[in-house]
């Protein structure tokens, strides 16, 4: 099966090509269309499985509008399944999309490989439980009553994990093994093994034995050293090797729905949770939720919002579950809860537990990931006011929460009429319209934030749509590509809440756009959401909360984790300063001359790409403009002026190619250069036998001795490298006419000469960055920097026409030389360096910075994210009832935690955090400007 990288890059990063041919084969049946059913489907859709049938009986009532988001108010009284099928459809073009509108009958569910109930009876659950489990057919059910969530899994008696959490699997390099039993292996850097990992060697020189062994089980000794299987009978080590981890499949077994109920207080590693401070009110809402069908079995209905007879009754049925579930602790304050609030249907809720589910779809599509075993509950019953708190306007009751005819009556179930008044006034900035931002505007959208008279939600995103994006940003579609994001996400939110007051900016976040996002903009606002991909921008945004005193909520993924931080003025931590990033910055020698890994010749080949096609474009279009570029240019030091002027002096000189053919004979001496001569000078420098001052090897540990390539035509990586190069080359000249044809290239490449090359002896390869440093500037050839100077001297208006064209490096262009350069040149230093290859998906990610991405962490962060506004607008909560949150879907780990609060510090005697303030006006009633010691005075007073 073709996977269409363009559409899924993303997520591929996320689950591998495998996976997702898997999925590719996979028929899923998803029943009930309500706001949670409809996010599965979304999320299950974009994934790309083969086909998704959608099923459900009711019709659309009003009670739907608030999670439902591919239903309209004229789709009232029509069938939920068809109602949002075009729109389902339209997600992705890869996947096939049916309704049902029938019952879910036998001959209905043996053509599915994966089943997903939604909003369905506990009986219908134990019948359609049973037949999937005797076909051995993947049964997911998942469901949300008002502020709580429950999801349940059954993949049968023996399903096939094939990785079990995603992770990049380890590699290290060997320093030594020894020969005994067992041997022992010493690394040249630390190692991140754990004991009864399998490892497999390659490159291993003298004990080549190990290369071929297969997968041996590794015993931790040290962080540098393990030991491995007897290698007694081994050739002795010479040097050189890498041990990298071998991912191990599992089979997991699961119990089907009638059991899995019952065991499941028995058996505590049944139910996965989601907040460690929650387990025993877990417990309840496992009896609670059983306790809630017989509830509806008996009277026809749920439980009335804020009904205290109703809730009696479910708490007297959840007492008898109890008595014989044998469930020794019952929270009877979390069953009333429920009973409360349980005909609420809520948008951040069900795109917490549609993320969830949807994931679970996916693992029981590709055998990816450590599936759920076997149930999980979630509650957000923090979110409603204590009892105590609330005031006569704003009280729930049964008034109160009783539905009004309107789009919002499934959220004013649980909060009340006036809450959903105060949501409609609120003012919000989201940053960001990308994957969080989409999911926000929807929640948004269907909450009513902002939808009524003076709320307002401003959207700002620099960035236009890409076909990247549509995988998982999901209010665009193709015919968007190139329009800007802000635009189209808040257009498509508008058509699912025509009410919804939204404007959409163009606007960078920085201080170049205070004017526009200064004091006057932050007054008017209530909060800020940050839908943004990198730490910087966060940190910049948390700056303007800080100074202008506003709540934030800020999410962010990378592939199936995510994380969520909820700032509250003198509440709560700010978001805080850019910490230092885990990756170590790549020590520019090793970059230069002692690669041991394949990020190091990648992160090579993009600051080639970088100098060569873009900043030698961009010095030469400066020298051209500026009349002072070369007084300017001496201000950088002489080594780099000369480095600078001699590039200016070809491009502009005799060297500018002048055709096609010229663009070709660069490429050809570049590749000559880059892999034989550079590597010959450098063994010319350090043969491979050569010792240090201290007697021992050069070439050992992390260096590994290269091998100059022979250019060879019939090559396809070394022809990659030439017809990359030489067109990027030429459209940094303007040269037209270049070409992909490689039979005209290599009939070109028999006319090139290639001078022959003499190692140097005056030649110094720095080994360490220290000392690179310590030779900065030293032995410049400042006659040749004298000689370029004069040469050059102020452009000349005839050489104007000599402007060149740098190029920005984009990796998602297939058609543009940029990724087939990076992936050439990258591997063929890796080939020099004997370091295994990269295929050019994992070159993208690492060279294109890619961050992984996939639409089911998204839409949870989002919800989870969107529970903290409503505890933002209720603005009467304890510390102690705001969350934040870290979740791994791959694994299924949720982790919450209560924010940290803002850290004191004493001035004069006195307390303070970063949220105090002293606001000073410096003119007053129309009088001169403050001075200094008025200044002083007035702090003094404060």
């Amino acid at each position: 099966m073709d996977i269409d990288e363009g559409f899924y890059s993303r997520q591929l990063y996320v689950l591998g090509h495998d996976a997702m041919r898997r999925m590719g084969k996979a028929n899923i049946l998803i029943a009930g269309m309500r706001g949670l059913g409809v996010e599965i489907a979304k999320n299950v859709i974009l994934a790309g499985v083969r086909s998704v049938t959608v099923q459900d009986e009711g019709m659309v009532e009003w009670y739907d509008l608030s999670s439902q988001f591919y239903c309209r108010e004229a789709d009232l009284g029509q069938n939920r399944a068809l109602s949002c099928l075009s729109s389902l459809s339209r997600l992705n073009a890869h996947v096939s999309v049916k309704a049902h509108s029938g019952p879910l009958d036998k001959n209905l569910l043996t053509q599915f490989q994966v089943v997903v109930l939604t909003n369905s009876s506990l009986d219908e659950q134990k019948r359609v439980g049973d037949f999937c489990h005797s076909r051995d057919i993947k049964l997911i059910i998942a469901d949300t009553k008002g502020l709580c969530g429950q999801l349940f899994c059954d993949f049968g008696e023996e399903f096939r994990v094939v990785d079990c959490d995603g992770e990049t699997p380890l590699s290290v390099m060997v320093d030594s093994i020894t020969k005994g039993n067992p041997g022992r292996v010493t690394c040249s850097e630390e190692h991140d093994f754990v004991d009864v990992t399998h490892v497999t060697f390659s490159g291993v020189q003298g004990m080549e034995e190990l290369n071929t062994c297969g997968p041996v089980e590794v015993q931790v000794l040290d962080k540098y050293s393990f030991s491995i299987c007897d290698t007694s009978g081994f050739s002795a080590y010479e040097k050189g090797g890498v041990a990298s981890e071998v991912k191990k499949a599992a089979i997991l077994t699961f119990k089907p729905l009638r059991e899995a109920l019952d065991e499941a207080l028995r058996d505590p590693e049944m139910m996965v949770p989601t907040d460690y401070g929650k387990q025993e009110e877990h417990r309840t809402l496992h009896i609670a939720f059983q306790a809630l069908h017989d509830f509806v079995k008996s009277t026809g209905h749920l439980p009335k919002p804020r009904s205290k007879m109703d809730a009696d009754m479910l708490v007297t049925m959840t007492r008898k579950r109890c008595e014989a579930s044998r469930l020794e602790e019952l929270d009877e304050c979390v069953v009333r809860k429920l009973a409360m609030t349980a005909r609420g249907d809520l948008a951040p809720i069900n795109a917490f537990i549609g993320g969830l589910a949807a994931q679970e779809v996916m693992k029981a599509c590709s055998g990816k990931f450590t599936p759920l075993c076997q149930w999980l509950y979630f509650d957000a019953l923090e979110c409603l006011p204590e009892e105590e708190e609330g005031d006569e306007e704003e009280a729930l009751t049964e008034e109160t929460c009783a539905p009004k005819g309107c789009r919002y009556d499934g959220q004013i179930a649980v909060f009340g009429s006036a809450f959903q008044e105060k949501l409609a006034r609120q003012r919000y900035f989201l940053v960001g319209a990308g994957a969080i931002g989409c999911e926000l505007l929807k929640n948004f959208a269907l909450i009513g934030l902002g939808a009524g008279e003076g709320g307002h939600i401003t959207v700002t995103d620099m960035d236009s749509i890409e076909r990247s994006n549509l995988n998982r940003q999901f209010l665009f579609r193709s015919q968007d590509v190139g329009r800007q994001k802000a635009e189209v996400a808040a257009q498509a939110v508008r058509e699912m809440n025509p009410a919804l007051n939204i404007s959409a900016h163009q606007n960078r976040l920085g201080p170049e756009s205070e004017g526009v996002y200064g004091y006057s903009f932050f007054r008017q606002l209530d909060g800020v959401a940050a839908a943004l991909d990198n730490v910087e921008a966060r940190v910049y945004l948390d700056t303007l909360c800080v100074r202008y005193q506003k709540p934030m909520l800020e999410g962010g993924t990378r592939g199936t984790k995510g994380s969520t931080v909820v700032v509250v003025p003198h509440l709560t931590e700010s978001y805080g300063p850019a910490t230092s990033s885990s990756d170590k910055a790549t020590p520019l020698c090793t970059l230069k001359n002692f690669p041991h890994r394949i990020e190091h010749t990648l992160q090579w080949a993009r600051d080639q790409f970088e100098g060569i096609f873009k900043h030698s474009a961009e010095n030469v279009n400066q020298y051209l403009r500026d009349d002072n570029f070369l007084s300017r240019l001496e201000q950088r030091g002489e080594a780099e002026a000369l480095e600078v002027l001699e590039v200016v002096s070809a491009s502009v000189g005799d060297l500018r190619p002048r055709g096609w053919e010229d663009c070709v004979r660069w490429a050809r001496l570049r590749w000559e250069t880059l892999y034989n001569h550079d590597i010959r000078q450098l063994l010319h420098c350090f043969p491979p036998d050569a010792l240090t001052s201290s007697g021992v090897p050069f070439w050992t540990g992390a260096k590994r001795c290269p091998h100059p390539l022979t250019f060879d035509p019939e090559c396809t990586t070394h022809m990659d490298f030439v017809v990359a190069a030489a067109n990027l080359y030429g459209q940094t000249y303007g040269i037209p006419d270049t070409t992909r044809d490689r039979s005209a290239v290599r009939a070109m490449l028999q006319g090139v000469h290639v001078p022959a090359f003499a190692p140097k002896s005056s030649v110094k390869i720095h080994v360490s960055d220290e000392e690179m440093e310590a030779d900065k500037g030293k032995d410049v050839d400042t006659a040749r920097l004298e000689a370029l100077k004069a040469e050059l001297g102020p452009p000349r208006p005839e050489r104007q026409a000599l402007r060149m064209h740098p190029l920005e490096f984009e990796k998602d262009d297939d058609s543009n030389f940029h990724m087939d350069y990076v992936v050439a040149a990258s591997n063929l230093r890796a080939e020099n360096y004997d370091i295994p290859p990269a295929d050019r998906l994992k070159s993208k990610l690492i060279a294109g910075r890619i961050i992984p991405a996939i639409a089911t962490t998204t839409a949870a962060i989002a919800g989870l994210m969107c529970v903290e506004l409503y505890k933002l607008v209720w603005g009467r909560m304890q510390p102690h009832a705001h969350r934040s949150a870290f979740i791994n879907l791959a694994v299924q780990l949720c982790v919450m935690s209560v924010p940290a609060k803002p850290r004191p510090f004493t001035v004069a005697g006195r307390e303070y955090s970063l949220w105090d303030c002293i606001l000073v006006q410096g003119r007053q009633h129309g009088q001169q400007e403050m001075t200094l010691g008025a200044l002083l005075e007035h702090i003094k007073g404060v």
